[in-house]
This record gives structure tokens, sequence and C-alpha cells, in this order.
């Protein structure tokens, strides 16, 4: 690789130009210099205003970092999490109340639902930051975070595997009502360290069966109500409350199962700490191949790793250095540049990243 390519990696301004990352780019911005992809082809010409399929152009292409020019001052460029964590905190207390009116009356009120959710989701197709999104967090019960965030991985995925902006939005509204139904469970008992009894563990299983009915009674909905239903099934039969597999599992619960999978990961709960996010993906990876729809988590981790570009990688050889390029063949052995060498960590046997600093 020459030097000049790794610098561009780098995320480094060249004049009054800025260089970002594709997953912060926004409909908008302006092209400041030709890009090509790192096989030399020609994607995208200076002056061009990027919309949302040419931002998807260049994800295709693996490009990580483009020139554009200067943006306007003011909140749009403040980070993601900043400009995002108002509307999330605001969804959070307000899928709290949803829980309660599911409780006292056995229905969710579309009308609140779209005024607790709307300023979050109008807010997603301009945000593409998903690493500072899983970082969002506030004071609140882990339940009600957690289904905030699985609504709105859910939407990303649904774009991602190239559904449409009403069908993504469904199915981000499920992800907010995923666990609706826990809304009949003693708290003392979704909240207990000790291990369950039988009896324990048969009544939580049910709270999926409560959400569908909350949700069907509500809106009326099928994708909805079966996502939610089905979101804790398994691709091999061993997940609950049916223990469906395969493509008896609607798309959307698949969807919605990779995205429960990863925020449960990510979050700190009363009996273990959050983990970091390589660790989140090899797991992800590692139930493709049985529990999660391999499809729906391959796509999920390849639009995650531009996110790695730039981060300090530990090689388990004692090595450390930084991601220049991800391998979309090889999801876990990134191309590392360790002060004047690089390193091909799909090339090296033995050796694999076993921590990154985010």
């Amino acid at each position: 690789m020459k030097t000049s390519d790794f610098f561009n990696f780098q995320g480094c301004t060249k004049g009054d130009d800025m260089q970002v990352h594709v997953a912060d780019l926004r409909s908008g911005d302006v092209v400041s210099r030709d890009i090509f992809n790192a096989y030399g082809l020609f994607v995208l010409p200076a002056g061009t205003q990027l919309t949302e399929s040419e931002i998807a152009k260049l994800f295709q292409h693996q490009i990580d970092y483009v020139d554009i020019e200067p943006r306007n001052s003011g909140t749009g460029n403040a980070p993601t999490a900043m400009r995002l964590k108002p509307m999330f905190e605001s969804a959070v207390a307000g899928s709290e109340l949803l829980y309660r009116e599911a409780l006292d009356s056995g229905v969710v009120c579309e009308e609140q639902m779209d005024e607790v959710f709307r300023p979050l989701t109008d807010r997603l197709p301009e945000e593409r930051d998903v690493v500072s999104m899983l970082l969002l967090n506030s004071e609140a019960e882990y339940t009600f975070n957690h289904s905030v965030q699985v609504g709105m991985l859910a939407y990303y995925i649904a774009k991602w595997l190239g559904w449409s902006e009403e069908e993504a939005l469904t199915v981000s509204k499920a992800g907010f009502l995923c666990d609706i139904g826990k809304c009949r469970i003693d708290p003392a008992l979704l909240n207990k360290t000790d291990p369950l009894t039988e009896e324990e563990y048969r009544m939580i299983r049910k709270y999926p069966i409560f959400g569908y009915e909350i949700v069907k009674r509500s809106f009326k909905n099928e994708l909805m109500a079966k996502a939610v239903l089905q979101h804790l099934e398994r691709m091999d039969g061993s997940g609950h409350p049916y223990g469906i597999k395969g493509e008896d599992i609607h798309e959307a619960a698949r969807v919605l199962a990779v995205a429960d999978v990863c925020s449960a990961m990510i979050s700190t709960r009363t009996y273990r700490e959050r983990r970091d996010l390589l660790h989140v993906l090899r797991e992800l990876h590692r139930l493709s191949f049985n529990e999660l729809d391999p499809t729906v988590v391959h796509t999920f981790i390849r639009r995650l790793l531009p996110f790695f570009v730039g981060k300090t990688a530990v090689l388990s050889n004692g090595e450390s250095g930084v991601i220049v390029m991800t391998n979309p063949t090889d999801f876990f052995r990134p191309l590392i540049r360790c002060g004047e060498t690089f390193i091909d960590v799909s090339r090296q046997q033995g050796v694999e990243v076993v921590d990154i600093a985010m």
C-alpha cells in the first residue's frame, strides 16, 4: 500500500476539505475529490452531491473515507451520540409509560407510541454511526433502554438488507415493543440475580406471547405481532416460546433476534458487565452457524466493520497497530499498520485480533 493511501485511511484533512468516514456521510454532502475503490475502479466524480443510494454504493465498494466539501457549522456536525442522546432518553422515558399503559389497559395507543418514538425515528435515516448509537444509554431500567436500542438497530439491519423505508420503520416499531409482554411479569422475577426455578423460568418465557397479544390488539399488524412473538426463536429450534425453526420464523423476527442479542450483550446488567463490540460481533458470527439467521448476521457485521478503521488493534502475538483496511471475506482479519510495516492478519497463521480500542 502506498503512503498516500495510508493517510487517506486515517482521515487526514487536505486543505479546506473534510475527510470523513462513510458512516458519517449525510445526504447533501458534496464530494470534493474523485473517488476510486481499492482496485482503482472509478466510483464517483468530484462535485457529486450525495444521496442515500450513492452512500450505499460507497459501502458496497468497501470505501472507508472520502473527501467532502466543508459543511455548514451548527449542531448538524455534532457527534451522533450528542445529537441523538436527548431523543434517545425521551424515547426511553416514553417507553416506560407505554409499558404501564399496556399493563393497565392491555393495549398500546398508536398515537401515543408515535409521539414517543417519532422524534427519534425521524432522525434514523440521517444517521449512520451505529457504533455510537450502541453506546447510548440512560439511567432508566434495562428493559426500556434495551427496547429502544433494539428498535434502532432493527431499522438499520432492515435497511441494510434492502427493505423499504416503510418495512424498516415497521420492524423498528416491533423492536421498540419487543419486550412489552414483560409488563405482565413480576419485576422482582425479571430482576432476580439468583438462579431461576423451573416454574419461574417457565413464566418468564411466556412474555413474547403476552407481547404478541398486546401488539396484535393494538395495531392489527401481523408483521409487528409475529416479530414480537418470535424474536426469541432460533434457527435450530432451540428458542422459545414454541421452538419453531428455520424458515418457519418470520423474517422480521429474525432481524429482531440479531438486534436483541447484540443489544443484550453490549448492555450492563445486574448480573453481568457489558461486553466489548469485538466480542459481541465474534459471538454473533458464531451464532450465525446455528441459532441466528446467517444472512442477517453477516450483513450486520459487514456494515459495522468500517467503524473499526482507524482503531488500535492488539494481536495475539503481542503486537499492536492501527487498522487501515477491513477484510470483506474474513471479518476479523484486517490489514494493520504497525510502525512502518503492514500486517495482513488474513495471511498470518496463528495470529488474530484479540482486542480493539474503541
